[in-house]
């Protein structure tokens, strides 16, 4: 007589969960109601009364801007909803399906231990997806092409790789499948951040009101790619207009809800980088080079170290003055230039450079001369490198021939005005991998350049592949602040035939766009319709 007591005892507890589980349900579709409530302002000012002087557009503007809001607020909290919809479905199958096979041998204890199996396997799962992704730690790779790379957005803007002959390199406005995953998963790095646990690194103590909140607007920008087999996983930074503390946030989607990885402060105010430059000749790129790095590395950014690395003679004594001039007119004495009379090699000149520090510890910027970079880049490149964890190898937009894509005026614009993001101006140089941050402790261990390498590429590549083979993470992603400027490039007989190769397949990708290189072929034909054109109508008009 004792069994029947025990299964009345199991079908009481089961129908109390249900219980719960629907009065919670309620609960949060009550929050749902509440939230998206238009919400009323006392002081507002009536339109035609306080604030004619306004005008119709403002207050259009403002209801729009208004209903752009809640739109986006409304569409998250019914993703929230219909998941835990999907959730108390899922979880009432289960409590069906465990009535149904309950026997003589289930008692209330082993009931419950049931219950609390399926719950951890599901957590077991959820983070061995994390685990077998490459979030926290890097993956050993078979090649450079075996990378999956971060594809990186802002509030406004995509900045992708895949583009094909129909997207473009920037996105504005977002496409909405895009915007509305990255609003939520903006707003869900504001919720780990806002709203920390126990193990984010935060006292306990420190209550609402003196905690700092952070909003929409505090979102500077963040990154993501897809594991077909795994995830998605996120990268977000977050910064308050007048701080230098970034708070980073991870998250990873394994296919399904968002699960936090880690939440923390990073610090980077005092963060030095020291930008290391090979050069030989090309005085004038240089004095160009340096007019860029007076307005972003001295004026504004104010942490950085440049190291030139000269070869030859010829063209030195220029160099000296240029560094000079700068010194006495910016008093910035934070350079080192190093000479090399010996034939170029970039490789020897960025491991020269990198060893000529003596101060312990750096974070190093491997640049060339006709790169242009912003602060804004500079603050990424400190972002996503750190020693022993991971290094930052962006992708460059590489800018087409100035003399091509603006053929139609008399003279190319100036330099800053050519910085933008369209498809006839340039494109993701994601074959290129000379660019990179990373820390010289690092550098050193992974065995630096192969300096066996002569003349031009192959170098950045072999570097490239060290990482891949070894434990660090490496963070691949187009960033929008870094520009390759176009230069003539000659290609050397010097050259090994795989490196004459690549030298060419770089040339005719840096010329000009799909259309404007297929312009330059069907030149003739297209002058020729014209002569036609231009006949025909002289022809008429004679008649």
């Amino acid at each position: 007589m004792r069994m029947p007591r025990r299964g009345l005892v199991i079908q009481a507890r089961t129908r109390w969960l249900l219980v719960g589980l629907a009065l919670l349900f309620s609960l949060v579709l009550l929050m749902y109601l509440l939230e998206c409530a238009p919400q009323t302002d006392g002081n507002g000012s009536l339109p035609g009364v306080v604030g004619e002087s306004m005008g119709k557009e403002y207050y259009q503007a403002l209801l729009q801007e208004q209903e752009e809001h809640y739109q986006n607020r409304a569409t998250s909290l019914k993703r929230q909803i219909a998941q835990l919809k999907q959730e108390l479905q899922e979880m009432s199958d289960k409590l069906k399906s465990l009535q149904e096979k309950k026997s003589p041998k289930v008692n209330g204890m082993n009931y419950q231990g049931t219950k609390e199996q399926t719950s951890n396997d599901l957590l077991e799962f959820l983070h061995s997806q994390i685990d077998k992704a490459e979030v926290s730690v890097g993956a050993k790779l078979p090649s450079e092409y075996g990378v999956i790379p971060f594809e990186s957005f802002t509030s406004m803007k995509v900045f992708q790789l895949e583009m094909g002959l129909t997207r473009h390199p920037e996105e504005k406005p977002v496409r909405k499948d895009k915007r509305d995953e990255l609003v939520e998963v903006i707003e869900a790095g504001l919720e780990v951040i806002n709203n920390p646990d126990e193990d984010d690194g935060q006292d306990e103590d420190d209550g609402v009101g003196d905690r700092q909140l952070y909003s929409e607007n505090d979102f500077i920008e963040g990154y993501y790619r897809t594991e077909r087999d795994k995830g998605t996983q996120y990268e977000l930074f977050y910064k308050k207009m007048d701080g230098m503390e970034y708070r980073h946030v991870t998250l990873f989607r394994p296919f399904g809800p968002l699960m936090k990885v880690k939440s923390e402060t990073v610090d980077i105010s005092r963060s030095i980088i020291n930008i290391i430059v090979p050069l030989a000749g090309r005085t004038e790129a240089f004095a160009q080079f340096m007019q860029n790095f007076r307005d972003v590395c001295i004026h504004q950014d104010k942490r950085v170290h440049l190291t030139v690395v000269y070869f030859g003679q010829d063209g030195l004594s220029e160099v000296k003055s240029i560094l000079e001039s700068v010194a006495r007119e910016t008093d910035f004495h934070n350079y080192t230039l190093v000479s090399l009379n010996e034939e170029f090699n970039r490789g020897r000149g960025l491991d020269m450079g990198a060893r000529a520090w003596e101060k312990g510890e750096v974070l190093m910027f491997f640049c060339d001369v006709d790169v242009y970079f912003t602060a804004e880049f500079l603050n990424s490149c400190r972002l996503n490198a750190e020693p022993g964890k991971k290094v930052f190898y962006p992708v460059v937009f590489s800018l087409y021939n100035p003399a091509i894509v603006y053929a139609n005026q008399d003279i190319p614009p100036p330099v800053e005005q050519q910085l933008v993001h369209k498809k006839d101006s340039g494109f993701w140089r994601d074959f290129g991998f000379g660019m990179t941050c990373q820390y010289r402790t690092d550098f050193l261990t992974v065995g630096g350049f192969d300096l066996e390498v002569k003349g031009w590429g192959g170098e950045d590549v072999h570097l490239y592949r060290k990482y891949l083979h070894g434990d660090l993470m490496v963070i691949r992603t187009p960033v929008p602040g870094l520009f390759h400027l176009w230069h003539e490039k000659h290609c050397a007989d010097e050259l090994t035939p795989e490196q004459y190769r690549m030298c060419i397949q770089s040339k005719a990708m840096n010329e000009a766009s799909h259309s404007h290189l297929g312009m330059l072929v069907f030149r003739d034909e297209i002058e020729a319709h014209l002569r036609k054109q231009a006949y025909r109508t002289n022809s008429e008009a004679v008649g």
